[in-house]
């Protein structure tokens, strides 16, 4: 690992726990403005739960816990409308990337980050609450910049190892972080503001932490050349082996366009599932938070280690393509095994579970897999050759400038984690685990087909 990868890893990681210790709080943190805002009737909480009360109501009816099902679909909404915002400004930031540098803007996305903190410190009422969550959607920018920082410093040859970075850092922090917001969240509620202090100063403290780092260490990557190893090709630090000398530029604007569609309609599915899973454990087996946060917890540590173990020594022998269709696949199984899981619920419990856990370990192999792999893919038709005799860079189409081309891939990502969880409820709660699972193996077992011409790996240049 590089010292920009590794600079680049740390930072990703102490923003990553600042995002995902948060997670399994969101119910806990709607009640807590619940209770302090009960007697506000025309409060935006209390509007806001009437809202969602009547759009549950259309195609579930409970017959009991009525308010625990709201206000795990708000937190759902909430979510929703955090990937909108990311979608709406993900490109902007990918090309403000492009012209000030990677560095620059990353830095002013994390003040962005840290207002958000210190609003939510101060919140009193959800609508203050909401204000930060809004401030936090429009400047997170580090995911993306960071995916475009280990692209300038990689070359086209160690490129999936080197965005694996990023994987390795979602699955650590998918570990650590939920279950320590479960802790949070199986405490009793107080009505003073001990609890938002409790639970927002650490995110303050992380961000601060993580800004004071990138300020020191990071240096600017864009316009560099990366540093050639020892197993690369001499040419490949000029040439993009795997796109520019094979395919036109129309040919890599078409599969950049390929690319963003076939993450959209993989997120759109797989967050629909991730959220619904939590439905599934409350609704079956009448699991807690913190039944809830292990169990996410375990498909973290899976994930990372099939990131560390597997994928980043198998990726540069099978291809992104491949590689990124294999975890499509696993996604298909594993909604297959939790269509199959409600029928064993009541008479063989054992049974419901194990295929639970199955289910987990395939959905660990995803999220391993398919993000980081598409990810690669899509950077690798980037601009980046390097004019050999000034060392510069070489790049004349804006369309396939790195910062711009991630950010529109993120972007479409994000639409699908948008709308997926608001289909995949109403799906659940209209025709219940079985058919809802059932129905999205099928159009991920038709994705992963539909794959088939990006899986297949490109001819070796001459």
């Amino acid at each position: 690992m590089g010292k920009v990868e590794r600079i680049v890893f740390l930072s990703l990681i102490l923003d990553l726990f600042a995002f995902t210790i948060p997670l399994p709080l969101f119910p806990r943190i709607i009640e807590w403005y619940t209770v302090r805002e009960i007697s506000d009737t025309n409060g935006l909480l209390s509007r806001t739960l009437r809202f969602v009360s009547a759009v549950r109501g259309v195609f579930y009816k409970p017959l009991q816990n009525s308010q625990r099902w709201d206000v795990v679909f708000l937190g759902g909404l909430m979510g929703s409308a955090f990937s909108t915002l990311q979608f709406l400004v993900s490109p902007h930031i990918g090309s403000l990337s492009d012209k000030y540098g990677r560095r620059n803007v990353l830095l002013i996305s994390m003040l962005g980050n840290i207002l958000s903190a210190l609003v939510w410190i101060q919140s009193t009422t959800f609508a203050s609450y909401m204000l930060s969550r809004v401030i936090g959607g429009l400047s997170e920018g580090n995911v993306q910049l960071a995916t475009a920082i280990l692209s300038d410093v990689s070359t086209p040859r160690n490129r999936s190892k080197a965005l694996a970075h990023v994987g390795i850092a979602f699955a650590i922090c998918f570990c650590i972080g939920p279950p320590i917001g479960a802790y949070f969240a199986s405490r009793p509620v107080p009505l003073s503001g001990a609890l938002q202090m409790e639970l927002n100063v650490y995110a303050l403290v992380l961000l601060v932490a993580e800004t004071l780092f990138l300020t020191v260490a990071l240096p600017e990557t864009r316009n560099t050349q990366p540093d050639k190893h020892d197993d690369d090709d001499p040419l490949e630090v000029h040439v993009n082996e795997k796109s520019s000398a094979i395919r036109s530029v129309k040919e890599r604007t078409e599969l950049l366009r390929v690319l963003r569609k076939l993450h959209f309609l993989f997120l759109g599915i797989f967050s629909g599932v991730e959220f619904t899973l939590t439905f599934l454990t409350f609704d079956l087996f009448d699991w807690n938070n913190t039944q809830n946060g292990a169990l996410i917890g375990s498909i973290g540590i899976i994930s990372a280690l099939l990131q560390g173990g597997y994928v980043r020594r198998a990726i540069s022998k099978v291809g992104e393509g491949k590689m990124a269709q294999r975890g499509v696949s696993s996604c298909a199984l594993g909604l297959v095994l939790l269509a199959t899981l409600p029928r064993f619920v009541s008479t063989q419990p054992k049974i419901a579970v194990g295929l639970l856990r199955a289910a987990a370990v395939c959905l660990a192999f995803t999220s391993a897999t398919v993000v980081s792999s598409l990810t690669a893919h899509a950077s690798l038709q980037c601009d980046e050759g390097f004019d050999k005799d000034t060392g510069k860079p070489a790049a004349e189409h804006p369309e396939l400038a790195k910062g711009k081309a991630l950010g529109e891939f993120r972007s479409s990502g994000q639409l699908g984690r948008a709308i997926g969880p608001l289909l995949a409820c109403a799906s659940y709660w209209t025709f219940g685990p079985s058919i809802t699972y059932a129905v999205s193996a099928i159009a991920m077992l038709t994705l992963s087909a539909s794959m088939k011409t990006v899986a297949l790996l490109p001819e070796k240049s001459s």
